[in-house]
């Protein structure tokens, strides 16, 4: 963008109205690039002018200009601070960058300026969720259900806020009460579809993925989660061939791109062709690199910070500075480590309340190793930190299961803070999955994450990740007791499930339960990449599935041995 010019022009207004107004028509007939041009040449005139920004912002966020839409919109709102419209699309704008943080603090603020955005509560909502701030996204989602009555926004926020409190068949009835009053609302059956293939509906599931992209071809995303209702096969003609046209859609966003590759990747898979898979694979690989950079120094410095504090002796005053209260269950492991599949295990005993992925000891593990780092903690403030870390999680893992004697919390990453969680939770279990590198690696190379994730997802990067990882995981092993962080393979919980599912539940400290030995007819929602999968029996279709990319594997070669 051209640098815009602050000094006062007498003749702007006369100048600037024919812009607007050739604008103005360009926008009216859906033609926002040739938009563009009048409303940056207004803004030259008019710099000042915060409808100008905002409409010159509007126009380049239509046509994927999103770092200009963001210095046109922070324009706006710098000239009216109180431009409620400027800063909803201002948070549109940073979420597409993936700046989470960013967009809800935009959407906070649109909101405490005009209560009645409802697309704006929504939007904060889904990130909040995303974030893993349960009640601050039921919140958001009730304050857009309130805002927005019977608008297609209000409905899906009463729709949402009803998944999350685990009411599926009122957040169902609501989704199809909404498609009866808009038949044409894309964003309605990708959330049915959604709520369908947590419950193991995936034929009913499928059906709404395909009415999405229909509708919607700006969504070929939901291809990625079409495709995962089942294995593609022969008689699904043409979806192979209408995935790959759709990657010429004009406008495709990169989130969506990113997913549709990952779609493609996983039918070829299932039809055999391993290469073409891997083609697809590695352009989803590329498209998240290039939308996001992993930090991998920044990362290895916290495995050695991780590692230079949680010594053993730190580990030895967990009696003096934690909790003794056992509700929590662990369960961390890299991703498509086998953590869904333990949870549902784990879950199916009577006295087990399934938590899911809770972000809550990524943000309290961060807080408490910058102040480390910082050199910010005295004995008394650790105590104070971990008193209030324990209280606050047992509050959230109450939300979930209010009676259960235990509860699960399976965000993966929590393997980062192990040694924390044990301080704070001295008889919390901590179940640590393995499964074989090189087939971890691959399944993560085939998975979608949210960009909020700081996380390599193929290539060196990743195998240089998986090492780190392990670097930290052979610490834990070394100073955390054996009876509180144990370790389950893949590998052996595949091949001969009962003995390794009851050392599974002894460890809890639960009595045995024959229901633990059928994970597949947990009736619970699941809302991990994993839904098909854990519809089913145990299986070992898995081991070793690196073994038919051999050829076209990479840098991910190297951790064949490991």
């Amino acid at each position: 963008m051209v640098a815009m010019s602050q000094s006062p022009n007498p003749s702007a207004p006369q100048q600037v109205a024919p812009l607007l107004a050739l604008a103005t028509k360009f926008l009216q007939a859906g033609r926002p690039a040739d938009a563009i041009a009048p409303l940056r040449d207004a803004a030259l005139l008019q710099p000042s002018s915060p409808t100008i920004q905002h409409d010159l912002g509007l126009a380049l966020l239509e046509v994927g200009r999103v770092p200009d839409a963001i210095a046109a919109l922070q324009r706006a709102v710098a000239s009216n601070p109180r431009y409620a419209d400027a800063y909803f699309r201002l948070g549109i704008a940073l979420e597409k960058l993936g700046n989470i943080g960013g967009a809800i603090a935009a959407y906070d603020r649109a909101t405490n300026l005009l209560p009645s955005l409802t697309e704006a509560w929504f939007r904060a909502g889904a990130l909040a969720y995303t974030l893993g701030h349960r009640e601050e996204a039921i919140g958001c989602f009730r304050r857009a259900a309130a805002t927005g009555g019977k608008s297609s926004f209000g409905r899906l926020g009463k729709a949402r806020a009803l998944l999350i409190e685990d009411r599926n068949q009122e957040a169902e009835q609501m989704l199809r009460e909404t498609l009866v009053a808009d038949p044409r609302n894309a964003m309605a059956y990708d959330l049915l579809g959604s709520v369908l293939s947590e419950l193991g509906r995936f034929e009913e599931a499928r059906a709404c993925f395909e009415r999405t992209v229909a509708i919607a071809p700006l969504l070929a995303g939901s291809y990625y989660d079409l495709v995962r209702c089942r294995p593609v096969t022969n008689d699904d003609q043409g979806l192979l061939q209408a995935m790959q046209s759709a990657l010429a859609t004009p406008g495709l966003e990169l989130g969506q791109r990113l997913r549709l590759h990952l779609a493609i990747g996983k039918a070829a898979e299932d039809l055999g062709d391993f290469a073409l898979a891997m083609q697809h694979l590695d352009a989803a690989d590329a498209v998240r690199r290039g939308a996001a950079s992993f930090d991998f120094a920044a990362f290895s410095i916290l495995i050695d910070r991780l590692i230079g504090r949680c010594t053993s002796e730190f580990i030895a005053r967990a009696p003096e500075l934690g909790s003794s209260d056992a509700t929590p269950v662990l369960i961390v492991g890299m991703p498509r480590s086998g953590t869904t599949l333990v949870e549902q295990i784990v879950s199916m005993h009577p006295e087990v309340g399934a938590g899911g992925e809770l972000n809550f000891w990524n943000e309290r593990g961060l807080a408490w190793s910058r102040a480390g780092a910082a050199g910010n903690e005295t004995p008394f403030i650790a105590k104070e930190f971990l008193a209030k870390a324990a209280a606050d999680y047992l509050g959230v893992l109450r939300a979930i299961a209010p009676t259960a004697a235990r509860v699960t919390d399976k965000m993966p990453f929590n393997f980062l803070w192990a040694g924390l969680i044990h301080v704070a939770f001295t008889r919390a279990i901590i179940i640590h999955c393995r499964r074989a590198a090189i087939d971890t690696a691959l399944s993560i190379h085939q998975t979608h994450f949210h960009p909020s994730m700081p996380f390599p997802t193929g290539g060196a990067e990743l195998v240089a990740y998986f090492r780190s990882y392990q670097r930290l995981i052979d610490h834990w092993r070394n100073v955390l007791p054996s009876d509180r962080f144990i370790e389950v393979d893949y590998e052996d919980l595949t091949h001969a499930p009962e003995p390794v599912i009851r050392r599974i539940i002894a460890a809890c400290g639960l009595a045995w339960h024959d229901a633990c030995l059928r994970p597949e007819s947990n009736p619970r929602a699941v809302k991990t990449p994993s839904k098909w999968q854990t519809r089913r029996p145990i299986y070992r279709t898995s081991v070793e599935r690196w073994r038919r990319y051999e050829p076209w594997l990479g840098p991910l070669r190297a951790l064949i041995d490991v």
